[in-house]
C-alpha cells in the first residue's frame, strides 16, 4: 500500500509499506518528525457474486428491456430491492 506522509521541512512524499508496518516517525530525507496523512483515495474491491442481474455472477434470470442502447437495466426481482 501507498500511505503519504507530511514533513515540516520537506513537504509530502509516498513510500510503499504492508499494512501491517508500523508508521513511520522521521523524514528518510532530512530526519525531522513526520505525520501520516489519512487520504481520501481508498480503493475497495467487493468480491461477491454481484448485487444486480447487470453485475457479474449475477443470479436473475429475466431481464427488462434498456431504455438506451447499450444501457443497462435491472429485472423486476432487482428492482423491487432498489425500492425497498
Amino acid at each position: 500500500m501507498r500511505y503519504s506522509y507530511r514533513c515540516p521541512e520537506c513537504g509530502v512524499f509516498t513510500i510503499e509499506q504492508s499494512m501491517k508496518d508500523e508508521p513511520i516517525g522521521e523524514c528518510p530525507d532530512c530526519g525531522k518528525p513526520v505525520k501520516r496523512i489519512i487520504g481520501k483515495n481508498i480503493n475497495v474491491i467487493y468480491r461477491t457474486s454481484g448485487f444486480y442481474c447487470t453485475d457479474k455472477g449475477g443470479s436473475c434470470s429475466e431481464s427488462s428491456s434498456a431504455s438506451e442502447p447499450g444501457a443497462a437495466s435491472a429485472c423486476e426481482h432487482c428492482e423491487a430491492h432498489l425500492n425497498s
